[in-house]
């Protein structure tokens, strides 16, 4: 078998085993393929690779300023694949079993001030058609309210928005379901939003018979519902109208600022940890910087020394 025959196998072992999500897949197979690569431009076979080809491989990544976060990804794909191989028997050993990664930086989450946020969601609210501001305003209302993933909004189904709901049910990574509440802000622009939705729908469908879209943002391309691309471009443009910085502001930005608002405000850990869908509290506890700057400022403010000091 020839690489690229492995690495589909694989990939397809994945999805049918561990329900891998489609962007994950999409990863995986980036990382092996640039992997495979590099073994080929080497004069190296795939499946013959050993422990000092990979080591030879990370080495050309840091080399080249690959980030350690990538770096410790591509490994982690490798080491997936090679025991894969070993399971199916592809090969007698598992070459990346002793290698150990470079570890990730423990880097705080860049996040947005809540007037940051005010700004976006104005800018949604003015900006281009109505159609547009109505769709806009629902998306980042929706997304600060909820702390969704970006791929989790874009692929909302219509049926979850239906009865002016209090709860949206939320499918995550891996699958998991999870309930989300809704703020008011939020609930009123989702149903201003599915109004007008709704509407095009029914007048694209008797006007050329299109198929009624199961998604809450409905698009003709390929996937049926707004990408991810689009999204990320959209919020960009908003930042400028808004007068944020663009290199501040992507959707997981927003996710952070959920998070750390909350967070700023009272709310625990393990509140957060379920609003967010992480399946383990330590992913979330990246967020008590927060906090940790709050108990700083209450000290300094309020502490009868600190008072006596000044």
């Amino acid at each position: 078998m020839k690489a690229g025959v492995q690495i589909a196998t694989f990939l397809e072992a994945q999805s049918a085993e561990l329900d891998a999500a489609r962007n994950t897949q999409l990863a995986y197979a980036r990382d092996l393929n640039d992997f495979a690569g590099w073994l080929d431009g080497a004069g190296l076979d795939f499946m013959a690779a050993q422990q000092s080809d990979i080591e030879s491989y990370l080495i050309s990544l840091d080399a080249n300023g690959m980030s350690r976060a990538t770096r410790a990804r591509r490994l982690s794909a490798i080491k997936q694949f090679y025991r894969f191989a070993f399971e199916e028997r592809w090969r007698t050993d598992n070459p990346a079993i002793r290698i150990k990664g470079p570890g990730r930086e423990k880097r705080l989450p860049k996040t947005l001030s809540e007037s940051e946020v005010d700004g976006l969601l104005t800018a949604a609210r003015t900006m281009g058609r109505e159609a547009d501001r109505v769709r806009n305003t629902c998306l980042m209302e929706l997304l600060y309210a909820t702390g969704m993933r970006v791929t989790e909004l874009v692929t909302l189904p219509v049926s979850a928005a239906r009865g002016d709901p209090r709860m949206l049910l939320v499918r995550g990574k891996g699958g998991k379901e999870r309930m989300v509440p809704l703020s008011s802000p939020a609930r009123a622009a989702l149903t201003e939003w599915l109004q007008l939705r709704d509407a095009a729908e029914d007048q694209a469908r008797l006007e050329n018979g299109a198929p009624v879209s199961k998604f809450l943002f409905p698009s003709r391309g390929k996937a049926g519902h707004l990408t991810r691309h689009r999204f990320y471009g959209l919020i960009k443009e908003l930042a400028v109208a808004a007068g944020v910085s663009p290199a501040k502001v992507t959707p997981h930005t927003l996710r952070h600022a959920f998070a750390t608002h909350l967070l700023a405000r009272g709310a625990d850990l393990r509140s957060i940890q379920t609003l967010l869908g992480h399946a383990d509290v330590a992913t979330t506890e990246i967020y008590t910087h927060v906090l940790d700057e709050r108990l700083k400022d209450l000290v300094l403010n309020h502490h009868p020394l600190a008072k006596s000091a000044g």
